[in-house]
């Protein structure tokens, strides 16, 4: 299947910068259950109003670190480190911008007193250990003080103080994520009260998202693509509603492709279960990556952002629906004025058989 096939033009304009404020007044593009119907436009707020007694939200509790920091190398030339994925209170993997690339060994001096060293090298990422002292004695301290909320790169400006808290979801409580889970920004307090007052049960995992998230795929056949790896937890609790769930006729509604990559995941570890619409608790990493032509073993809906061009995401989601009722789902929301990417509007997909939407129309040939 050709990565272009995936591709749509955006005006720069639309690209959001901040969130629409106050949150629940971002657009929300409704497709309908049936690919035949209209599609909808209403807001954030009409959300509850489009979920039933019985349901199941399915929320990503992950938390955003202020992951990027600047310092400089002992010869004083200038570095950028973004913080990939923690491995323990001391190390993690990052990314590492400098004007030549650093050798195994080197000693950055960072932002807030803290040396980090470059002490291995695998591919376009750099294991880097902190050393220790009265003011920083783990990652996660120094970062709170001397860090940057990681925006994404398509939002050209500075992190300020509002974006710590514009770029984190009011339920985040496990530190880890580069990149925040977007679609859960629009639900604020207020609103998971009035979805609660539905009758709606809400569940949570943790996926913490990386920073890969926001690389398009580079191969000119999407199965040619390496996914990137994070880290997720599927909880017993989480497992256990979703059981309750389909006991009751419910539906798994996923906030965000986090979410739904999560229990996805935790299905195919064990395909027994899967077959049944059930999950079993899971920890571990992913590298799921959905597109047309795949199953979706557990989720019914999904809310979520739009998404950049030719990119994994953009794929995943045309694996519930089909790639051209996304794409003209897309188009739409594009002559509307909706606003994309992180800090922009939503959409609301039911998710159809995966038999309906197998291939293309254009005749590409899918891998089983």
């Amino acid at each position: 299947m050709l990565t272009q096939l995936f591709d749509y033009q955006l005006p720069p304009e639309q690209i959001a910068h901040r969130p629409a404020e106050p949150r629940e007044s971002a657009r929300l593009l409704v497709l309908a259950a049936s690919p035949h119907s209209a599609l909808h436009d209403r807001h954030i707020a009409d959300f509850p109003a489009l979920l039933q007694a019985g349901d199941l939200l399915i929320l990503n509790d992950t938390r955003v670190i202020p992951a990027r920091v600047f310092g400089h190398k002992a010869s004083g030339g200038k570095v950028e480190v973004l913080i990939e994925r923690l491995i323990n209170p001391q190390s993690a993997w990052c990314h590492v911008r400098a004007s030549k690339s650093p050798p195994v060994g080197t000693v950055l001096h960072m932002a807030g007193g803290a040396e980090l060293t470059l002490t291995e090298r695998a591919d376009a990422l750099f294991l880097l250990t902190l050393t220790p002292n009265a003011d920083t004695p783990d990652l996660l301290t120094w970062l709170k003080r001397a860090g940057h909320m990681p925006l994404p790169p398509y939002i050209e400006r500075a992190d300020d103080e509002q974006d710590r808290a514009d770029y984190q979801t009011v339920f985040a409580r496990h530190d880890g994520a580069v990149a925040a889970p977007t679609a859960s920004l629009h639900l604020t307090c207020d609103l998971l009260a009035k979805i609660t007052q539905r009758g709606v049960e809400t569940a949570f995992v943790t996926l913490h998202v990386g920073a890969g998230t926001f690389q398009p795929v580079r191969v000119d056949n999407i199965l040619s693509h390496v996914m990137h790896r994070e880290w997720l937890d599927v909880p017993e609790a989480t497992a256990q509603a979703i059981a309750r769930t389909r006991a009751r006729g419910g539906r798994v509604i996923c906030v965000g492709t986090t979410a739904l990559r999560a229990i996805e995941s935790a299905a195919r570890a064990h395909p027994a279960a899967a077959a049944r619409r059930e999950v079993r608790a899971h920890q571990g990493d992913t590298q799921l990556f959905l597109y047309p032509g795949q199953p979706v073993h557990i989720a019914d809906a999904l809310l979520t952002n739009f998404h950049l061009p030719q990119s994994t995401l953009l794929m995943l989601v045309s694996a519930l629906v089909g790639r051209e009722r996304i794409l003209a789902a897309y188009a739409h929301a594009i002559a509307q004025g909706y606003r994309f990417f992180s800090y922009g509007d939503a959409m609301f997909i039911p998710i159809t058989p995966h038999t309906e939407h197998s291939a293309p129309s254009d005749g590409t040939v899918l891998a089983p």
